[in-house]
């Protein structure tokens, strides 16, 4: 996809972080945007912004978790905007712990958040973007987690390489049907959003609450990881990456500099039949 005025962009998580950054880049590229999270109040005040920019909005509160809430926000969109033309499956949550440690219901939520909302979005919009016989594009985000695996994120690395698997996966599949719809993983490391206070929603009914991190705390993890020298990208460079990665068509997007001695360091490991590297943070 090389042009995007007037086309139609279908965000998940937008109400902040990535998904956020990405919804003002889509307004600002000139395309009709729809923006669905569960975190409802946010979601609103994300609309308005956009709107007191100019922005064509639609908000829909989604769950992605729920396969019926995602086929809602599709025949929303539809009802609307009359198609669709850019997919992200942004949204995600983080729960960290050994694996050993992490409860049932940590499981449980992460992977109906993000591998399960991903499934949802790629297993309902694919074929509205197959019928349209247009030039479409999805973005999964997954994490450098779903090509590397830090420890006590052993819940967060399987869904993110259950991403990476799934968007390989529909590359090859959309290549073998002729469909005009190309696809790119998003693989970020360090980005300043609000996921290490995930907990904030976390369903009621979905057990082992967690502490939910204060912005001291979260802005202290932040300041540690920037005095061990690793990159911290804001949102909207992410957002910034995408949209070069999607007019070049390209399906990995690695956004930091350190990514990709993370992924050789991995991969030559593998190849020559070694244990895997040992992640200090």
């Amino acid at each position: 996809m090389k042009r995007f005025k007037d086309k139609v962009a279908v965000i998940t998580g937008a109400a902040s972080g990535i998904g956020r950054s990405l919804a003002f880049r889509a307004v600002l590229e000139g395309m009709k945007v729809v923006l669905a999270d569960v975190e409802e109040q946010s979601l609103n005040k994300t609309g308005q912004e956009l709107r007191a920019i100019g922005g064509n909005i639609l908000t829909i509160r989604t769950d992605v978790s729920k396969a019926r809430e995602v086929e809602a926000l599709a025949k929303k969109t539809l009802e609307v905007f009359g198609g669709v033309d850019l997919l992200c499956n942004n949204a995600g949550v983080a729960s960290g712990n050994t694996i050993w440690e992490s409860s049932l219901s940590d499981w449980e939520w992460v992977l109906s958040v993000n591998l399960w909302g991903v499934i949802h979005g790629i297993h309902v919009f694919t074929p509205i973007m197959i019928a349209q016989n247009r030039k479409c594009h999805i973005v999964n985000t997954a994490s450098i987690a779903g090509l590397v695996s830090p420890p006590h994120q052993g819940i967060y690395n399987v869904t993110k390489y259950g991403v990476v698997a799934l968007s390989e996966c529909l590359y090859q599949e959309l290549i073998q049907r002729k469909a005009k719809i190309n696809v790119s993983v998003l693989c970020p490391a360090y980005v300043r959003t609000r996921i290490m206070s995930s907990e904030r929603n976390r369903p009621v009914g979905n057990k082992a609450i967690q502490h939910i991190a204060t912005p001291a705390e979260e802005e202290a993890v932040w300041q540690s990881l920037e005095a061990a020298k690793y990159s911290i990208l804001s949102p909207d460079q992410i957002a910034d990456q995408v949209f070069e990665a999607i007019r070049a068509e390209r399906f990995y997007i690695l956004t930091h500099p350190e990514s990709k001695t993370w992924v050789k360091s991995r991969m030559e490991r593998i190849l020559e039949g070694k244990n895997p590297p040992l992640f200090s943070v």
